[in-house]
């Protein structure tokens, strides 16, 4: 068959793996928007800037995606690949923070198409409560156990301190939450085995950005 959907192998995909699924997800997108039905790995590496290799050796760890000679179906290759990141079936999710970090993620991610439902955002600061960002209700947090009893969200966002997702967390680990994107700096991956973490170090980014700029600017002297 020139496609076959396989139920992936029980085996650790590496994270290197993982982190350029999104990438191919977005850049196959571009490409039916465009109008292309049909791509050859070599064509989609010189857009993704990887090597051919890395592209089949990538998707031959989840299924044969492909035909030789023949290349990929652009529609079901990008289908594939969000049942992969489970993107055909949305995680319920509550954010947690609604200062500016908060306002900024509300306002920007696509979380339906990024496979979750928002549901609440919660605080502790009594000027916000009870307002909408967006179309998302902000509740106190005083009533984050009874919600998660009630609508049993899977996934949480942390825009809040370190200090505050110290006592937080645990909470939400036992109330069900066993999703957690992660914009505070405690280390939630150490403390709970049982939980996926993506952490996101806003200051370390900035940090190697700088380091990039000085290693460009020692190039060009």
């Amino acid at each position: 068959m020139m496609w076959r959907a396989m139920e992936v192998e029980q085996r650790k995909i590496s994270r290197a793996v993982i982190s350029r699924l999104p990438r191919y997800y977005r850049y196959l997108g571009d490409l039916l928007e465009a109008g292309v039905e049909r791509i050859s790995s070599n064509d989609l590496s010189k857009k993704m800037q990887v090597t051919a290799s890395q592209i089949r050796q990538d998707l031959n760890n989840f299924g044969g995606f492909g035909q030789q000679g023949y290349g990929y179906s652009v529609s079901a290759l990008k289908e594939e690949i969000a049942r992969i990141l489970g993107l055909d079936g949305r995680k319920k999710m509550i954010l947690l923070g609604a200062g500016n970090l908060g306002k900024a993620i509300v306002g920007s991610l696509d979380f339906e198409g990024s496979g979750f439902d928002l549901m609440a955002i919660f605080d502790t600061n009594e000027w916000v409560v009870g307002s909408e960002i967006r179309e998302y209700p902000v509740i106190s947090t005083d009533k984050l156990e009874d919600f998660c009893h009630e609508h049993h969200p899977e996934a949480a966002i942390l825009c809040i301190p370190q200090e505050g997702a110290e006592l937080l967390v645990p909470q939400l680990v036992e109330l069900g939450v066993r999703s957690f994107l992660n914009f505070s700096h405690y280390d939630i991956d150490i403390e709970f085995s049982n939980v996926a973490v993506e952490n996101v170090y806003i200051a370390d980014s900035l940090m190697t950005l700088s380091y990039r700029a000085a290693a460009l600017e020692e190039e060009q002297e």
